[in-house]
């Protein structure tokens, strides 16, 4: 999906066209109805993580499983496994496959993910207005600090008297200082998705 429709779906807009609906897009609220519980965000992780199409139930069952519990997949819990297993066989599963995230075969015990997945991993990813555009801004940190060594190799008034010993220190704390920032913001965006995203096993 493309960056402008995954914009569209945040501001809750409609994406208008004459043609047939494309059924590998989400819609806003099927992307909020996946990533809202734990169990169907770790499934998706996994199966985004495996090199082959259909991937057996009891391999997802097992790797959900241990990142719940922190147990090993070779150690695992039966209770616990049965409880991973019945919520994703019953519930999780077929409403992930209703969706479209995933394709699910109960008959055969495998889980494939789509194409349409891909949307769930583009909406974290994407930049609200209000937020900074990272890479915007270290594009123009860039010219800044280009910038000023340039004036300063060429000893143009008043960067004339300026010493690469303080250029090199200037730059170091311009991407110091930003470096910190950027972190600071990726931190609260951490804490704001785990807040929104309320868990329902």
């Amino acid at each position: 999906m493309a960056s402008g429709t995954v914009e569209q779906l945040l501001r809750g807009e409609s994406q208008e066209s004459t043609e047939t609906p494309n059924q590998d897009v989400l819609s806003r609220n099927d992307i909020f109805e996946v990533l809202r519980n734990e169990r169907r965000r770790l499934a998706l992780q996994y199966l985004e993580e495996c090199d082959t199409n259909a991937v057996p139930l009891n391999e997802v069952v097992d790797y959900v499983t241990s990142r719940q519990t922190g147990e090993s997949m070779d150690n695992l819990d039966s209770g616990n496994r049965k409880a991973v297993y019945t919520a994703l066989r019953q519930s999780h599963f077929p409403k992930m496959d209703k969706i479209g995230v995933i394709d699910y075969d109960p008959l055969r015990g495998e889980v494939e993910i789509t194409d349409a997945a891909k949307d769930v991993q583009m909406y974290l990813e994407y930049v609200p207005e209000d937020e900074i555009p990272w890479h915007e801004y270290y594009l123009g940190l860039t010219a800044v600090t280009a910038a000023l060594v340039a004036v300063t190799w060429l000893s143009i008034f008043p960067f004339h008297q300026l010493s690469w010993q303080v250029v090199a220190v200037l730059m170091v704390l311009l991407f110091g200082l930003s470096a910190v920032t950027h972190t600071f913001y990726a931190k609260q965006n951490e804490i704001r998705f785990e807040n929104f995203f309320r868990d329902e096993r």
